[in-house]
């Protein structure tokens, strides 16, 4: 099934209030075209109703990861909204003439949505990180937020769950009354996991967030407002975990820049597929 890419500004109302979130074809995975208020005015509205959506925070790694693995790529376009986390992703979209899209940073995402739903009474669950991480991300929230409600936290084994262990997790969330699910993994294993449990769990929405943990945690350093900006942030992160990066950045930094050359000068064509 075509998945439609407007290329209007047809998203709000007159009211302000989001009615459907245009998407850019950006190698074949639809980047929706919002900003961070847009995002949690989402996020609000399908807590409210109670809709089932997952959201992925995604960069150049996720979209070239999705080159390689077509259930990847349509994990990405059967989400609620698939979120730009870089700076190359929102020049991109709006070259594209989605002039609304700005970065959805998945650590400030986080922090929005806490604040909004503080106000709305809306409970989290922290699904992912390593020992100890969860824990010391709610403690650092619920100083920034303190009416927070938190309904839990699990901080998964690094290695798959067995179907008993998995059976047990969402037990736990579900018994929790959580309304919405944060969850700290890496991608591709974030969104794989979301997409396999969004209809498992009673909670409406689970937002993939990676590395967000544990930079709210305060256990990992952010990259400068600057160089985030100027979508220098790799190069910070790849200064500070070299070893685990390089070949991360090495891999998808080049083959995004000569694909989307390629489709933007009309020598290649993406289709949006959800099937």
């Amino acid at each position: 099934m075509s998945l439609s890419a407007i290329k209007t500004d047809n998203s709000y109302t007159a009211e302000g209030v989001l009615m459907n979130i245009p998407r850019a074809n950006i190698l074949g995975v639809g980047v929706s075209s919002l900003d961070i208020p847009a995002a949690v005015s989402a996020i609000e509205q399908w807590i409210s109703r109670r809709e089932r959506h997952y959201v992925c925070i995604t960069s150049v790694h996720g979209i070239i990861e999705s080159q390689y693995d077509a259930s990847l790529r349509r994990i990405h376009n059967n989400a609620g909204m698939v979120t730009a986390d870089g700076m190359p992703l929102v020049w991109v979209s709006r070259l594209m003439g989605f002039h609304r899209t700005n970065r959805v940073y998945g650590p400030d995402l986080m922090l929005a949505a806490c604040e909004r739903a503080q106000q709305r009474g809306f409970s989290h669950f922290f699904y992912g990180g390593g020992p100890g991480v969860p824990q010391r991300l709610i403690e650092r929230l619920s100083k920034l937020y303190p009416s927070l409600r938190v309904a839990g936290s699990y901080s998964p084994p690094f290695r798959p769950l067995t179907p008993e262990e998995d059976r047990q997790v969402v037990e736990q969330i579900n018994s929790s009354g959580a309304d919405l699910v944060w969850v700290g993994l890496s991608t591709p294993k974030q969104e794989r996991w979301m997409a396999a449990h969004v209809e498992k769990l009673n909670a409406p929405v689970l937002v993939g967030v990676g590395a967000a943990f544990d930079f709210n945690a305060g256990l990992k350093r952010q990259a400068p407002r600057w160089m985030r900006k100027a979508g220098l942030e790799w190069t910070f992160r790849l200064a500070t975990e070299p070893r685990r990066l390089w070949y991360r950045y090495l891999k998808s930094n080049p083959t995004f820049l000569f694909l989307i050359g390629m489709q933007l000068l009309g020598l290649k064509n993406y289709r949006l597929t959800q099937t």
